[in-house]
């Protein structure tokens, strides 16, 4: 299978997931998983901790206020969305848009990490702590996890199946939205993206 037809089997699996406690959720409110969007071979991998109302109603992925100060990051290191590849570990909302549970990332995490096998990212960038948290837990880095704010904008090295890889946890896109100083701090931590 090429990576369009294994990207398409995950959305399938996941449109079925009825042991996830979201799933009737979705149902109920007639909205969307979020399986992710952008190049199925792109060297940049984001991962976001899951949807919100925005994303859940589309099916895409950082689409609402979030989604547009992403874009502005984003372009400031010049760089568009069709360039990476943008997902979450949770794929369907949690509800009333709280923080994903550990039963959900335990339902969800393994979908991310076959999407991580198909990619085969050269950077994956986590956004918010509990994308840090997971990935680095997967890449055994569990040793350097502290709190998000300490560990932003660093860079860590690891091995994979497919060759070494660099891990940069980030602040969630959406402390811009709440603390206007946080911007700056956004933008100087997306340099260590640039040019990769």
């Amino acid at each position: 299978m090429n990576k369009t037809e294994q990207m398409k089997q995950i959305k399938d699996e996941i449109l079925n997931l009825k042991k996830s406690p979201l799933y009737t959720e979705r149902i109920k409110n007639k909205v969307f998983p979020v399986i992710g969007a952008g190049d199925h071979n792109a060297k940049i991998m984001f991962v976001g901790e899951a949807p919100g109302k925005n994303e859940a109603q589309t099916g895409q992925p950082f689409c609402g206020a979030s989604g547009r100060v992403l874009d502005e990051l984003l372009s400031s290191i010049n760089l568009k969305r069709e360039d990476i590849y943008i997902t979450n570990i949770v794929k369907d909302r949690p509800t009333a848009n709280r923080d994903p549970s550990e039963e959900e990332i335990e339902i969800y995490g393994p979908f991310l990490d076959r999407q991580i096998e198909i990619i085969q990212p050269k950077i994956i960038a986590t956004l918010g702590r509990y994308s840090a948290e997971y990935i680095m837990k997967k890449f055994n880095l569990d040793l350097e996890i502290e709190t998000i704010g300490k560990m932003r904008g660093k860079s860590f090295e690891v091995k994979t199946s497919y060759g070494a890889i660099k891990i940069v946890p980030l602040l969630h896109p959406a402390v811009a939205l709440y603390n206007s100083f946080s911007r700056d701090d956004l933008k100087k931590d997306f340099k260590i993206l640039e040019n990769k």
